[in-house]
C-alpha cells in the first residue's frame, strides 16, 4: 500500500486506477480507526510517515464536496466528521468537531472545538472550548489543551513533523504551539505561551541559560517571556518563553500540576 501511495503523490493520473484509489482510501481509514498514524515514538525516537502524509493529501483531491446534516447543523466540505462516537467511548460537546480520519482514543473529550484528519488523540485527554488540534498532530495520554489553544498541523511537505504533545501534559490558555515542536511528558505551558521552531525556550533555572529549541523537556513549568534583540534601529524585545521550574516525579500528576500552578504562580 505504501508503494501504491508514493506512486499516486508522483503521478496523480494513477488515481484513474482502482488500485491507487483504493490504497488511498484504505490508509485514510486505517488513520480514522487508529490502525495507522501520521508520526510514532519507537525506540525513544519519534519519527513521521511521509507516505501516510502523502494519502492524506491525496485524498483530498480524491473527495467531492458535500453537504453533510448533523441535526439542526449543516456543513459542506470534502471530508465528513467522524461517525459512532458512542461506540469509540467519546464525548463530543456540540458543535465540537472531529473530522473522518482522525482517530480519539476512549476517554477523550471534545468541548467545542476542532480535531483535523490525522490527529491521534489519547485517552483522559480534554480538547476544552475553542482549542483546535491541527492536521497530523499527535497528542498524548491525559492531556488538557485548554481554552483557545491552538495546535498547529502540518501535511506538506510529506514527513514533516507534526506537533507533538507528550502524555500528561498541561497546555494553558490561548497558547500556541505549532512547526513541529514537541512539549515532552508532564510540561506545563502557562496561559498564551507562543512556541515555534524557531522560538528561544530557555531554561533559566540554573546560574547560566540553557536554550532549546523545537523542544520543551518532560515536566518543564513554561512561562511566556522575551528576549532582547538589536538591530540597526535599536533594541528590541522578541518573543521567547522561560523554563521557570519542574514538575516533581514524587507527586501524582494531578497534584504535581497544582503544586507546579501555585508555586510558580503560572496563569492558565
Amino acid at each position: 500500500m505504501q508503494e501504491l501511495i508514493r506512486e499516486a503523490f508522483e503521478n496523480r493520473e494513477l488515481l484513474e486506477s482502482e488500485e491507487h484509489r483504493s490504497a488511498v482510501l484504505e490508509t485514510i481509514e486505517a488513520l480514522d480507526k487508529g490502525r495507522l498514524r501520521v508520526a510514532e515514538k519507537k525506540n525513544g525516537e519519534w519519527r513521521s510517515n511521509a507516505w501516510v502524509m502523502q494519502a492524506i493529501n491525496l485524498y483530498f483531491v480524491l473527495a467531492e464536496m458535500k453537504t453533510f446534516e448533523v441535526g439542526p447543523f449543516e456543513f459542506h466540505d470534502k471530508i465528513p466528521i467522524k461517525r459512532n462516537l458512542a461506540a469509540a467511548g467519546v464525548r463530543v460537546v456540540p458543535p465540537g468537531t472531529i473530522r473522518y480520519g482522525a482517530f480519539a482514543e476512549p476517554g477523550v473529550v471534545l468541548m467545542p472545538g476542532y480535531i483535523n484528519i490525522g490527529a491521534w488523540v489519547g485517552s483522559g485527554t480534554m480538547v476544552d472550548t475553542w482549542a483546535t488540534v491541527g492536521s497530523g498532530a499527535q497528542i498524548g495520554r491525559n492531556v488538557h489543551l485548554s481554552g483557545g489553544v491552538g495546535i498547529g498541523g502540518v501535511l506538506e511537505p510529506p514527513g514533516a513533523m507534526p506537533v507533538v504533545i507528550e502524555d500528561g501534559a498541561f497546555i494553558g490558555s490561548r497558547a500556541i504551539v505549532v512547526e513541529g515542536v514537541r512539549v515532552g511528558e508532564e510540561a506545563v505551558l502557562g496561559a498564551n505561551v507562543v512556541l515555534t521552531a524557531s522560538t528561544p525556550i530557555i531554561d533559566v533555572t540554573g546560574e547560566e541559560e540553557r536554550v532549546y529549541r523545537g523542544y520543551v523537556p518532560p515536566r518543564s513549568v513554561v512561562v511566556a517571556g522575551t528576549r532582547t534583540r538589536k538591530f540597526s534601529a535599536g533594541s528590541y524585545q522578541l518573543q521567547a518563553a522561560l523554563i521557570i521550574g519542574r514538575r516533581r516525579e514524587s507527586t501524582d500528576r494531578k497534584t504535581s500540576l497544582n503544586e507546579a500552578l501555585r508555586q510558580f504562580g503560572v496563569s492558565v
